[in-house]
């Protein structure tokens, strides 16, 4: 098995800073997968790909490009799905990761979320993003990228 890659779902990601210094730290690549507005870097180990613009263009290019074992990082559901079906860690940008266990429970709360807000139920405001869930976050994806790569070493 070859080192994990990163990749990111970087339209509206509140971590792609976070992303970056835990790749560099464990010399990982990261690729950044946005329809619009990525700054490009000189760092050679991120990457960046512009897809057309389209609903779910940047999440096909993921799960087109993710293996098992790589890194997914997005906060969209039927996205970690995907993502985990190819055999991806799935982490969302608060830190709390998507697993096979979890996926089904999340893709329900979604669609009961979409129902209300439909009906009028719910506003569906999303809570704000704290500097506790970049912590969390920078926390957990230096926690999985170790454990990958002592995985790797075993092999």
């Amino acid at each position: 098995m070859s080192m994990p890659e990163i990749y990111v779902d970087a339209d509206a990601c509140p971590v792609k800073a976070e992303v970056t210094r835990v790749a560099e730290r464990h010399g990982l690549v990261v690729t950044f997968v946005a329809n619009f507005g990525l700054r490009p870097s000189r760092d050679p180990m991120v990457r960046h790909v512009m897809v057309p613009q389209g609903a779910d263009a940047a999440d096909d290019w993921i799960v087109e490009h993710a293996g098992v074992g790589d890194i997914v990082i997005t906060s969209d559901i039927p996205l970690a799905s995907r993502a985990l079906e190819k055999g991806a860690h799935v982490l969302g940008p608060t830190g709390k990761p998507f697993t096979t266990a979890s996926i089904g429970m999340a893709l329900a709360m979604r669609e009961l979320n979409q129902h209300l807000r439909e009906t009028g139920e719910s506003k569906g405001y999303n809570r704000e993003f704290t500097a506790r869930d970049k912590s969390n976050f920078l926390q957990a994806l230096d926690e999985l990228a170790v454990r990958l790569k002592r995985e790797d070493r075993t092999r």
